[in-house]
């Protein structure tokens, strides 16, 4: 992960230093006083390099990258927003200065720093709560869907959704959050239980350890479920040979739990005399270089009547879904509403772009779920969630 961007890693934690070195210890502080103040600094990038070098995305121990990106909140972000007020204020300053004018050189007070110091505290909080809270949170997101175009006998049909289960970081003393999450959806006894991508960190075995968990979900019509883009392993081997082989792997895991698994494809689900369609179609990647997997065309292949797609990515809604025009309704994942939120607003909402909640274009509405995990164990504001959908004809 850190091999990927190196540089602005080095940037992010040294920078502040220098900045807080030239500015005010060099001019206040002994020279032992000043090595002292930069060893954290130190550290931080005595671990960028070890961790540069890991050869894996994720590291099969993971407790260094967490406890790394945990000082990066900790130490360099809130150096960052110090520093920038601080510049901020600096230049307030010197601008009163100068409209006082030659007879009043009485220098301004710096209250940059006395921001910075709050922005501080405030980080501080938001990192230390979304690592130890947040991320242990979950909340049941009922929701309801209506259609004149679904069959009259599928009115009040119940479907769970979850997504961006990331299990491999819910291992070892987290499993306890995958079996809440478990327990809750077999507690809705829902008619489908649909999974909408991203099961796996950057391997196969992270699955392992949770397949009889996995397995245990339950609902009337059985569990679907799609592949995400880090169920491709797309962060781990350069080499599609294996790429490929490791996929199947995952295939295989998912189907050995019992889920049927949709790749560009659909299935048939019966209630009396009408029937709807659920179909999932293969995730992009978001990458260059990466093949085209999404094929519409097949994965609706001789379809009619009322169509429920799941596609991890939502950005392939408006992209690809759309222009086919015959999916009624979408179902996504992938942005896990960026796992930060403040007072319902995510800073992704700026992009323009589909990320949380209920979009709609004529007779067709996407739903994306912030989704129940993460790579990171880190959440503020953007719960994990489990949805429970209800559809109205």
């Amino acid at each position: 992960m850190i091999a990927r961007a190196p540089y602005l890693f080095l940037l992010l934690v040294i920078l502040p230093d220098v900045y807080f070195d030239l500015h005010y210890w060099r001019h206040r502080f002994s020279m032992t006083r000043r090595i002292v103040y930069w060893i954290p600094t130190a550290i931080l990038v005595g671990l960028t390099l070890k961790l540069t070098y890991e050869p894996e995305f994720i590291p099969d121990n993971t407790t260094l990258l967490y406890t790394y990106l945990l000082m990066i909140g900790l130490i360099a972000v809130p150096k960052w927003a110090y520093m920038l007020c601080s510049i901020i204020g600096l230049a307030t300053s010197k601008l009163v200065r100068q409209i006082r004018g030659k007879h009043r050189r009485k220098k301004a007070k710096n209250y940059g720093n006395l921001v910075g110091a709050v922005a501080t505290v405030l980080i501080w909080y938001v990192v230390l709560y979304g690592a130890f809270i947040g991320f242990q949170k979950l909340e049941i997101n009922h929701q309801t869907y209506s259609s004149p175009e679904l069959p009259k006998e599928f009115d009040g049909y119940k479907i769970v959704l979850f997504s961006d289960a990331h299990v491999g970081t819910m291992k070892g003393d987290r499993q306890w959050m995958l079996k809440r999450a478990v327990d809750a959806m077999n507690q809705e006894d829902a008619d489908l239980i649909v999974f909408a991508g991203d099961l796996q960190n950057v391997k196969p075995k992270d699955i392992y350890e949770h397949t009889e968990l996995l397995s245990s979900l339950r609902a009337k019509d059985g569990v679907y479920s799609i592949l995400g883009n880090h169920d491709y392993d797309k962060y781990m081997y350069p080499i599609a040979e294996r790429r490929v082989q490791y996929s199947k792997e995952t295939i295989a895991l998912e189907k050995r739990m019992g889920w049927n698994l949709l790749l560009n494809e659909h299935r048939t689900i019966r209630r009396g005399n009408s029937e709807i369609v659920i179909a999932g179609v293969e995730d992009n990647c978001s990458n260059k270089g990466y093949p085209e997997r999404i094929d519409i065309k097949k994965a609706l292949k001789d379809t009619k009547g009322f169509v429920l797609m799941l596609a991890h990515d939502p950005g392939v809604w408006r992209g690809t879904i759309i222009p086919d025009g015959r999916s009624q309704l979408t179902l996504s994942g992938h942005t896990h509403n960026m796992q930060f939120s403040l007072f319902g607003w995510s800073p992704m909402s700026v992009l323009g772009q589909e990320i949380n909640g209920w979009y709609k274009e004529g007779n067709q509405s996407l739903f994306v779920t912030a989704g129940l995990g993460g790579l990171i164990p880190w959440r503020f504001g953007a719960t994990g969630e489990i949805v429970v959908l209800t559809l109205k004809n």
